[in-house]
């Protein structure tokens, strides 16, 4: 798996995602990550049909939605992610939320995986209980956990506890969604400086040198070079002790414990 992949959420419009993951892929990108829940896995489909890459040179990740939550719901999504996708079998297949009855749902993709359906297994958003009680449940222990993950909300000790369990941790948001002036931040630019790079390359620096895979997105070709031309510097410990301090230890986009953001997402369904 990339440690530098290119995520299409909040790119529903089908040109405008599947020409972004055609320029993604001509640019460098062989990670592309999807999920049901975006509405666009036919587009990235189609993408990969097009761009010329051998299918093995590519690694796509999609992700199970609460709706379809159980063990005989997940046998159903699988096959329709794969349709969808036009693909025979799916490198990377994540529980989106950890909602519903997603013990079961993990049961169905640990038989998915044995049958080849899919490479590897894994999780989005399981904060330490959940993934400590999932880690303790499955026979095959989840290879990614995406979680939001950047400068001002760094989690720590959800790291600790994934390597504990020799989970993957993979950072959705790495730019904070844009808050906290994050690509003008100065301690981010003048670090940058230093290296003749962006506040939002230091960013993505950061997080890969601790481990953690980055999936940032963007429909514009040249963003997309940006942000895959991180790997020609290196942060010292001190620019990351600077960072460290820019940690407010809670998110600002979303609390999943609120029983409102519970309650939404099992009322959002993506299909009859």
């Amino acid at each position: 798996m990339p440690l530098e992949g290119f995520g299409v959420f909040q790119v529903p419009d089908p040109a405008v995602c599947e020409q972004a993951v055609l320029d993604a892929i001509a640019t460098g990108y062989r990670l592309i990550d999807t999920a049901a829940a975006y509405m666009n896995e036919e587009a990235v489909g189609k993408a990969i049909a097009k761009c010329g890459v051998p299918r093995e040179e590519l690694f796509i990740t999609t992700k199970l939605w609460v709706q379809d939550a159980s063990y005989e719901g997940a046998k159903k999504a699988i096959e329709t992610s794969l349709r969808k996708l036009g693909l025979t079998y799916i490198d990377l297949y994540l529980i989106h939320q950890p909602m519903g009855d997603y013990i079961g749902a993990y049961r169905a993709m640990e038989e998915a995986c044995k049958e080849g359906k899919l490479k590897a297994i894994g999780v989005c958003n399981f904060y330490p209980n959940r993934l400590a009680d999932l880690c303790e449940t499955v026979d095959v222990m989840p290879a990614v956990n995406q979680v939001e993950l950047h400068p001002f909300f760094q989690q720590e000790s959800a790291l600790a506890l994934m390597k504990e369990y020799g989970v993957v941790p993979e950072a959705w948001g790495p730019f904070a969604e844009g808050n906290h002036g994050i690509f003008t931040h100065p301690v981010l630019t003048a670090i940058g400086q230093k290296y003749g790079k962006t506040a939002a390359q230091v960013a993505l620096r950061w997080n890969v040198q601790r481990g953690v895979v980055v999936i940032p997105k963007s429909v514009h070709k040249e963003r997309m070079e940006q942000n895959m031309d991180i790997w020609n510097f290196q942060l010292t410990d001190e620019d990351m002790a600077e960072i460290a301090k820019l940690d407010i230890g809670h998110s600002e986009i979303v609390d999943h414990s609120a029983p409102g953001f519970v309650k939404m997402l099992h009322g959002m369904k993506i299909h009859d």
